[in-house]
């Protein structure tokens, strides 16, 4: 019997704030307790930021160098493949509960008018929702509205004030609510996707847990190198206003006891959800996966937010429970991988062939208790801000410069920047991404390294395909690339690369 798949997304969540990750603070007992009966990716990264690129990459399987997304209102290709329109092909209607910041192709807009071309919060196509919660949170203002608050200055203020509401009116019990009396609904597998907005700013926690962590009990954020050593990218948005963390130690504890305490908030909605599932007799025919769009700075390198190059943006928690695969249990695994790894994950897990436009491979193998052979020994990761000169009117050649990749290894991190400038950071002897390496004899194998992952990840829908002989490569019995089985855009053919391949 095909199982229940349920698809969490957690905006914003540094990979570091776990309990069982060894946080020192943070309390995450319902994710640890998910951990304990699943797999933990201890090494996981977004592979780029900020959402709707982060989201692309995750719902695609594929690398922001070959999906394009670049910011939030890039459209998204609407001949890639993604999750949803995976889980369709294996018999389910993908619901979601959230939001997919998935900007809309406006080649398959006829209509000039349609608001799809004027916002970035589309939904993915092959989802249905659910319930949508775009940045106005209709629904839930409604619900505040009901319930006897004001609700004249908007979903934004009224985030921003969670902590003046009990924790039972918050975003995310609202989220959960309607997810479990969804499920209750339900009489055969079903496929959900929970797309939850906390831990992502405004930083207020609801209710007590907007007092459950006190700013002087807290680490401090990693200290920003001194302007004559910084990249003049990071020079340049320590002085925006909306990336630039605050100065002033009392603002700053706030804003991370606040962020802490939303990740505490969500965690015990989740807890929710697990008793709900275990007392619906489910919990043994889910599968569960919990991860991110992307990290959070919180004061580290003097930011905030999910920019740059720094680890804190990009690094991010998943977890992954597949009920039929006890064996692994309780593993951590600390091998790399990336958010580009979801999407072949759930294909195998549903008995689908990954599409080939993946840049990501199974973790499957790792859920067996297995160590697959050839895999990655490096995280990669990218940001784009052509955005900022976009909205300027810049629109040439000059904005492809505007772009970083990094290449993370156990030992280094490379960052290649567009203008052809690059930083090279030494983690072995400092891991907070202070120290420098700018010997040519370390840095050069680095940057060759990252040449390499370019190179060898060039998107590849029908790179497999030789049209000779009857199609060469061809995955028999499967459609096109690019049609599905029934006739529906967005099918792929299957991937035909042997082996994981990194």
């Amino acid at each position: 019997m095909r199982p229940n798949v349920l698809l969490i997304t957690l905006d914003q969540f540094r990979g570091d704030s776990l309990s069982c990750a060894g946080h020192p603070v943070v309390r995450t007992p319902h994710l640890d307790r998910l951990a304990a009966s699943g797999v933990r990716f201890a090494r996981h990264y977004s592979q780029a930021a900020p959402c709707a690129p982060g989201r692309a990459s995750l719902y695609t399987g594929m690398y922001q160098m070959n999906h394009r997304v670049v910011a939030n209102g890039t459209p998204l290709d609407d001949r890639f493949d993604n999750v949803a329109l995976l889980a369709r092909r294996a018999g389910y209607s993908p619901a979601l509960f959230g939001y997919t910041d998935t900007g809309v192709d406006p080649r398959r807009v006829d209509d000039p008018t349609d608001v799809r071309l004027s916002t970035y919060e589309g939904k993915l196509p092959g989802f249905d929702h659910a319930l949508a919660l775009p940045e106005s949170a209709d629904a839930w203002v409604a619900m505040l509205a009901d319930r006897g608050y004001d609700v004249s200055a908007g979903a934004l203020a009224l985030l921003a004030e969670e902590h003046t509401r009990p924790a039972e009116l918050g975003i995310s019990a609202f989220l959960t609510d309607r997810l479990i009396e969804w499920i209750d609904d339900q009489e055969g597998p079903w496929f959900a996707h929970a797309s939850h907005l906390r831990p992502h700013p405004p930083y207020s926690a609801a209710g007590e847990f907007a007092t459950m962590y006190a700013p002087e009990e807290l680490p401090p954020p990693v200290a920003a190198v001194g302007a004559e050593t910084r990249h003049p990218f990071h020079e340049r948005v320590l002085h925006f206003g909306w990336t630039s963390a605050p100065t002033d130690p009392v603002a700053l504890g706030h804003l991370r006891a606040q962020y802490f305490g939303m990740i505490s908030e969500v965690d015990a909605q989740l807890g929710r959800l697990w008793d709900a599932l275990a007392a619906r007799g489910l919990w043994d025919d889910t599968v569960i996966i919990v991860t991110s769009d992307h990290g959070e700075q919180l004061g580290d390198q003097g930011l905030k937010g999910k920019l740059g190059f720094f680890e804190s943006s990009y690094h991010i928690p998943t977890i992954i429970r597949d009920p039929g695969r006890r064996a692994a249990h309780g593993r951590v695994v600390t091998r790399f991988s990336e958010n580009v790894d979801v999407v072949p994950t759930i294909a195998e897990l549903l008995g689908e062939t990954a599409p080939a436009q993946c840049d990501g491979c199974s973790l499957v193998g790792f859920l067996d208790g297995d160590d697959p052979p050839e895999w990655r020994d490096a995280a990669h990761y990218e940001f784009d801000w052509r955005d900022f000169s976009i909205r300027r009117g810049i629109t040439d050649r000059r904005i492809e410069h505007e772009h970083l990749a990094v290449l993370r290894t156990e030992e280094a991190a490379y960052v290649q920047f567009g203008d052809g400038s690059w930083r090279c950071f030494d983690l072995v002897a400092d891991p907070t991404w202070r120290t420098e390496i700018t010997d040519p004899a370390r840095v050069l194998p680095l940057a060759q390294q990252m040449l390499v992952w370019r190179s060898t990840h060039a998107e590849r829908t029908m790179t497999g395909m030789l049209l000779e002989h009857g199609g060469i490569g061809r995955v028999p019995g499967r459609a096109a690339a690019g049609v599905g089985p029934d006739g529906a855009h967005g099918g792929a053919a299957g991937d035909v690369r042997p082996g994981v391949g990194f």
